[in-house]
């Protein structure tokens, strides 16, 4: 729902979450055309050499979180994790710059099911001194 909205400008609740997508998109960012390929994973368990492959391609990161999903909550320090370990890697031709990544937690209009409490977002991105945004 996150890439379809970027793309979009509207929220598209009828969707299917389990299938995987690359989406291409044209933004004019800060004066200048941006060609976007954006890979939106089905975020379903996979083995580590599809995870790895994913990441290799990947040049930039929104690792997503579902505030009222504790167990996605605990996946966003093992992928950020596995992102800078991969993208620093001697085989990478780029190894020398670690690719931008952004937290974001999804949900947070959904208070009464909530069970990733804001701070503990805050706190992680902390830790691990990247970017945190909370979204509905």
């Amino acid at each position: 729902a996150l890439t379809v909205r970027f793309i979009t400008r509207r929220f598209i609740g009828d969707y299917d979450p389990t299938l995987e997508m690359i989406y291409r998109h044209v933004a004019v960012i800060d004066g200048e055309m941006v060609h976007f390929e954006i890979l939106d994973t089905a975020g379903q368990e996979e083995d580590s050499l599809q995870i790895e492959e994913k990441i290799k391609w990947g040049d930039g990161f929104a690792v997503v979180y579902s505030v009222t999903d504790r167990c996605s909550f605990d996946e966003v320090m093992r992928l950020c994790f596995l992102i800078n370990h991969i993208h620093s890697s001697p085989r990478r031709s780029s190894a020398s710059e670690q690719p931008p990544i952004v937290i974001v937690a999804n949900k947070k209009d959904l208070q009464f099911d909530r069970m990733v409490s804001t701070q503990d977002g805050e706190n992680l991105s902390k830790a691990l001194k990247l970017p945190f945004y909370e979204i509905s």
